[in-house]
Parts: structure tokens; sequence; C-alpha cells
């Protein structure tokens, strides 16, 4: 029979079900995973309750046959696995055991120590089984063998002590204590040989055995050990002979923080707070910085607890000290670093180790001839003179410190005037006038300077040597004829002399120079000179010359100036009483104390105001900003002149310059970038005077013409025609003045451009 064709059709083709349309397609409440799937899988699991039958022997012949059969699958497994897995043998020897045949589990185990005798579990477990059971000499043959063939292993040694010490053969196991010494283990053995010593309260024997450990391993953790057990059994002359014997014995080797931490405890704990203070003083001295912290720190407790004010400042001074020390080990041209350490060294006040520490700082030189390498460096050898003159009063080791310093400076590529200048700063201290000259002339000679001659100068001047100083004035000026300052203070000094002759031809000879650096100031200085000597001719002389080197508008001003005011009257004191005040003499009656007088100076003042304002607009243009300057002192000036003249004169010569001055108008200008390109306008404010103004009569026009082009743009309707008629009118007034103006300069005056008046 047959199964029914479903969904069969009548030509024998199959139709697949149609398929559902899913009616919700929200996501289940509960969402199920593979993980909850193998859990559940795993929950119906049966559980494995299999065990195996139980066996009940009841004759020797079921036994027996038991035996066997165990006994051939030990051996079947053991030759099949048993080179390399090593559990098999002990999982025999331990059956053979249960079955209580102990002379066939010593032969598995012994089959088993001949597979691997390296294998420290067989034997633990070989000895154990003939412990278990009392076979003591069984278990001290096996334990024997064992650290004879495995000498190294420390549990085999202590496995086989303890067996001894269980059965109360003390004398046995110190022989085996003394067989595992003789291997040289580590600490950890030594301290059981003297532990087992001490248990025995056997005191000498366990100091002997602290000797041979101290012997054998010579090192911090045994000496320290010693010290300690001596310590506990009361003896302190031994106890501290073992810190004293640790440190020649070991030498170096002893300098580490947890050795003198031990040996400071047991000097204070025995009240010996000088020999402590000794000893942490020493470590700090000796040990790197980085290897001290924690004695650093304990120095200092101990100090606050039994220790001095002096001693705390030592310990903070000794940890700054390290740190120094190791700022200049990592980088000795590090001169900040020295500079603190010396610092620091003067705190103290200790003049040999100051001078310890200089000599170290100034032993390393900078690594090249260039000044910039230099300039920390001199600053050591200066603050060590100093320190010798000031601090340790040795004027004669100051001094050799200044001339090693002046020897080592390569002067052919540069040098320190300051270093010269304190060397014969200081010969001028000590009263050595010939030796301080000798040394300025010395340095002007191998490498002059500028601070040098001003200061070898001030020192002649101070002394009152004139010639001297006129001597290194012409020095000076041989060597740097472009210096306007030197010039100046020569002929300065000529005129504090009252040699006016002799400053005027040093001014002359200084402005004659084809080169100076500030010209200026030698002019200014110059004339001010010819005003003081009130000589007006020679002054206005000067100002000509210097009109024709330059057309700036302060010396214009400043001649203006000049002629506006009367000269000054030379300054005399005259001769009091005690206690009186001098009095400076009242200038006579001389020039322009009249009114006619003031007038004369105030036409030639108002001629050098016309004469300037001309120079600067045909001159330069675009100067504008002088322009106005030159213009608002000519009106102040102008103003000035009210009480010597009619006030309708001085409005009417107010109102003639201010018709000169001109208009402020802010204009608009493009900006270009680096690339040259317009990057946008900016404003800026420009001044147009009234020359400039003639020459565009139809500014008006132009503002009106650009104000009916902004209505243009906007779109006004009505008004068109009326503002095409006015433009018509407008390019027939330009026609008819004859502007000729291009089509660039049309565009920049229809910018918009908002006026102010000056």
């Amino acid at each position: 029979m047959s199964a029914p064709n479903v969904g069969g059709s009548a030509d024998g083709s199959v139709r697949l079900p149609k398929a559902m349309k899913v009616k919700n397609k929200q996501p289940a409440q509960r969402q199920i995973t593979a993980e909850q799937i193998l859990r559940e899988a795993k929950e119906i699991q049966l559980e494995d309750d299999f065990k195996a039958p139980k066996t009940i022997i009841t004759d020797p012949q079921e036994l027996a046959e038991y035996r066997l059969r165990k006994r051939k699958e030990f051996e079947d497994t053991a030759r099949r696995v048993g080179r390399w897995n090593h559990s098999i043998w002990i999982k025999y020897a331990h059956w053979e055991e249960s079955q209580k045949d102990f002379r066939r589990a010593r032969s598995v185990w012994e089959r088993a120590i001949d597979v691997d005798y390296t294998n420290t579990n067989f034997w633990l477990k070989y000895a154990e089984m003939e412990m278990r059971h009392r076979f003591v000499n069984h278990a001290r043959n096996v334990w024997d063998r064992a650290v004879s063939l495995l000498p190294r292993i420390d549990q085999l040694w202590y496995k086989y002590i303890h067996m001894e010490e269980m059965v109360k053969e003390t004398a046995k196991a110190r022989l085996i204590f003394d067989r595992w010494m003789a291997f040289e283990p580590d600490h950890a053995a030594w301290m059981a040989y003297i532990k087992f010593e001490l248990r025995y309260n056997e005191v000498d024997r366990a100091r002997a055995v602290f000797e041979r450990y101290c012997e054998v391993l010579p090192s911090v953790k045994a000496w320290v050990r010693y010290a300690k057990f001596e310590l506990q059994h009361n003896d302190v002359a031994r106890a501290r002979g073992c810190y004293e014997r640790a440190m020649e014995a070991l030498g170096e080797d002893c300098h580490v923080e947890e050795f003198f931490l031990r040996f400071a405890e047991f000097e204070e704990m025995v009240k010996e707070h000088e020999r402590a203070r000794a000893i942490y003083q020493y470590a700090l001295d000796h040990l790197p910085k980085a290897a001290a912290q924690e004695l650093y720190t304990r120095f200092v407790a101990f100090e606050k607890q039994h220790g001095s004010r002096e001693g705390i400042e030592d310990v903070v001074l000794s940890k700054r000290r390290f740190t120094y020390e190791q700022e200049i080990a990592a980088n000795p041209l590090n001169y900040d670093a020295w500079f603190d350490y010396v610092k620091l060294e003067e705190s103290t006040g200790n003049h040999e180790r100051i001078r310890e520490v200089y000599e170290r700082a100034v032993a390393n030189l900078p690594p090249g001839n260039e000044k910039r390498f230099w300039q920390r460096y001199i600053y050591l050898w200066i603050k060590y003179a100093l320190f010798e003159e000031l601090d340790a009063g040795d004027m004669d080791k100051a001094r050799e410190v200044y001339r090693t310093a002046l020897k080592l400076v390569p002067h052919s590529s540069f040098t320190f005037a300051k270093l010269w200048l304190l060397a014969a700063k200081l010969e001028v201290r000590a009263k050595r006038l010939p030796a301080a000259r000798k040394i300025l002339g010395l340095a002007l000679g191998s490498c002059p300077k500028g601070k040098l001659f001003k200061e070898y100068i001030q020192l002649e001047m101070t002394l009152g040597n004139i010639d001297r100083c006129r001597t290194l004035y012409e020095k000076y000026l041989e060597w740097n004829p472009a210096n306007a300052s030197a010039w100046l203070k020569y002929a300065e000094l000529e005129v504090a002399l009252a040699e006016a002759g002799r400053a005027r031809a040093l001014f002359e000879l200084a402005i004659s120079q084809p080169v100076l650096d500030m010209p200026e100031a030698l002019w200014k200085a110059y004339i001010d000179f010819e005003i003081a000597q009130g000589n007006r001719e020679r002054t206005r002389l000067l100002y000509e010359r210097l009109l024709d080197r330059t057309k700036h508008v302060k010396v214009w001003l400043s001649l203006a100036k000049f002629e506006a005011e009367p000269l000054p009257q030379p300054e005399e004191e005259e001769e009091q009483q005690e206690g009186e005040e001098a009095q400076q003499r009242q200038p006579p009656p001389g020039e322009g104390a009249s009114p006619a007088e003031r007038e004369a100076r105030a036409v030639r003042a108002r001629g050098v105001y016309e004469r300037g304002l001309r120079a600067l607009r045909e001159g330069a243009p675009d100067a504008k900003e002088e322009a106005v300057m030159l213009l608002e002192a000519w009106r102040d000036f102008e103003a000035a002149c009210s009480d010597f003249r009619r006030r309708d004169e001085v409005a009417a010569a107010v109102t003639a310059v201010e018709r000169k001055m001109p208009r402020r108008i802010k204009r608009k200008r493009a900006i270009t970038n680096e690339a040259g390109l317009a990057s946008g306008m900016e404003e800026y404010y420009d001044y147009v005077f009234p020359e400039e103004a003639g020459a565009a009569p139809n500014l008006k026009l132009l503002e009106a013409a650009m104000r009916w082009k902004r209505q243009k743009l906007a779109g006004g309707g009505g008004e068109g025609e009326a503002a095409g008629d006015g433009e018509q009118q407008q390019q027939q007034q330009q026609q008819q003045d004859g502007d000729g103006q291009d089509e660039e300069q049309q565009q920049q005056q229809e910018e918009e451009e908002q006026e102010e008046e000056y």
C-alpha cells in the first residue's frame, strides 16, 4: 500500500504547500539562544550511575588469582609507559604496600629508581613507606642513598634530619648536618643547622656554625644574622664585633643600605647614639643617593629623636649634597647644578669643602670656544674669587683665581670684560694702582671693548688723572670712531673742565665722521653746547648745517623753538655766608627783554615754520603727519604770542595758520595678501591740504554723481530722468574743467569718503 499523494495534482506534478504569511512580526518575548538549547539538552540527560561491581574474595585461591591479575596489569602498564609515566610505579608500589608484601614493594621502588633516580618523589615516598612501618634502618639506608646521589636537593636532607630527630638520634642528625654543610648550601640550610643546635641549647656549637656560615657565605645577610644571634644572647661586644668584622671582611661589598641600617639600629638599641650617628653619616657619605632613601629617612627620624638642631640641619644638607652629586655625575657641564652645590657648601661655612667644590666645578671646561658655552662657566671663577676675597679674606688666593681664569679664556675668539674689570678692581681695593693699570692696559691691548674703555676712564677720572682720561678717550676713538657716545663723553669732559675750544673742536671732529651710530644725539649735544655758551649765530649756523643733511620735522621744530626763545643765561653761584643757599644770578636786561625784541624773535620763528612747511610739502609730499605736527606747533606758537601782541593780531595769525591745516578724511584701500592678490578692503585716515583740494574743484560734483549712482543702482524710477540730466551736466562740467582723469582715478574718487574737519 502506497502512501497517499498529498499535494499531488491530476497530471502527477507535486504542489508545494502555500507559504503562510506571518501575522505578527514583532520579536518574541522569550528569545531562544544556542546556549539555552545546549543547557536544556544537558539537563534532560540521564545521570551516569554506572558503578564497578564489587568483588568479594572468599578463599586464598581467589586472593591469589586477584593478586596475580593485578600484578600482571601493573607489569604490563609499567613495561608500556613506565619510562615516562612515573605515577604508575608509585601506584604499583602503594598497591604492594597495601597487600603487606614489603619485599615486593621495595622491589618496585628499586625498579622505579633504576628508571629515574633523579625523581625526588620516588625517594621521598620510598623512605616514607619504610618510616610508616617503622623500618628505621631501611629508611636510613634510603635517605643515605638519596642524599648521596642528590646532594643539592635540600628537601631530602631536611627529611633525613627530621627522621633522626624523631627517633631521638641527635648525634646522627648533627653528623648529617655536617655532611650537608660540606656541600656549602644556601642561607636557609645554615640557619636550619643553627636552629637545630639552639633547640638543644648548644649555644657554643651554634656560634661555631655561624663562624663557618660567615666564612663559607661571606655576605651582609650572614653577618647581620650572626650579630642578631649575639645580641639575643646579650653579648653586645660580640654583636658589635660582628658588624666590625663584616666591614673588614666584606670591604666595598658591605656598602649597602641594609647593612648600615641594621648596624645603626643596633647601636641605637644599646643607647650608643654617637656611634649610631657616625654610622649614619658614614653611610650617607659613601652610598649613592638612589640606594639610600630609607637610610636618609631613618637618619632624619633618629636626629629628631636624639639629635640637636645642628644635627638635623646636617642631615638636610647631606640629602641636598647627594642630590647635587647625582646631577653633576650625570652631566658634569651642568653649571647650574654646580652653582647650587657651591651655594649649599657656602651656607655651611666650611672653607675647605667650599674650595674643593669650586675646584671640581672649574675643572669642567666648556666643550667649545664659543662664548655662549662660556657665559655660565666664567661666573664660577668670579664667584670663586669673590669667595676668597670676601669670605676667606685671602687676597693672594683671589688674585691667583683671577689670573688663572684670565689664562683659560681664549681671548683671540672672545673675552669677558667683567673678568678683567673685577681683577683690576681687586687691585684697586688692595691699593695697588700700578697693578690695576697693568691689568686694564693688558686687556685693552689684547681684546679692546667699549666697557673696558669706559671703566678705565671712570677709574682715572675718580683718581683725578685728566691727562690719562684724555689719552684713553683718544685710544677709544681710534679704536671705534663711529661711537657717538664716546665723542659725547669726551666733549662733556672738556665742557666740565671749562675747555670750550677743545669741546667745540671735538664736536666738529665728531660730526665730520663719515659713519656714526647715533648722529642725532651728537648734533643735539653740539647745539645744546652752543646754546649754553650763549652764541646764537653759531647755533643758527649749526641748525642750517643740520638742515642741509636732513629735513626732519623735529629739526624744524627745534629751530623754531630756538628762534622764539631767548638764550639762557649761565648760572653763577655767589659766595655767601655759611648756612645760606646759593642764589642764581638774575639775567640782566639783554636779549629779548623788550616787546620789540620779542616781536623780532617771533618773526624769525614764523619764518622757520614757513620754511619748514614749504620744505615738507615740496620735498616729501607723503609726509603729511609731519606737516600736521609742524602746523600744530605753529598754531600753538601764534596763540602764545598774546602776551606782547594785540588780540586781533593773534586771532588773525591763528586763523591764517588754520587755513593751512588739512582736513582728515576716511578712505578705503585694497588689502593684498602674500601672494599679491586682493583679499579685502580696509579703511584709513588721510589728510587733504588746501592746495590739494584746489586741484579738484569739482569734488562736490563728484559726490553728487556718486549719490546719483547709488540711487540708480537701487532702482529709482521717477527720478531717473532728472538724475540723467544731472549726470549730463556733470559730464559737461568735467569736460570744461579738463580733468583728464583716467578710469582708475575716477573709481577711486567715487569711493565713499567721510569727511570731518581736523
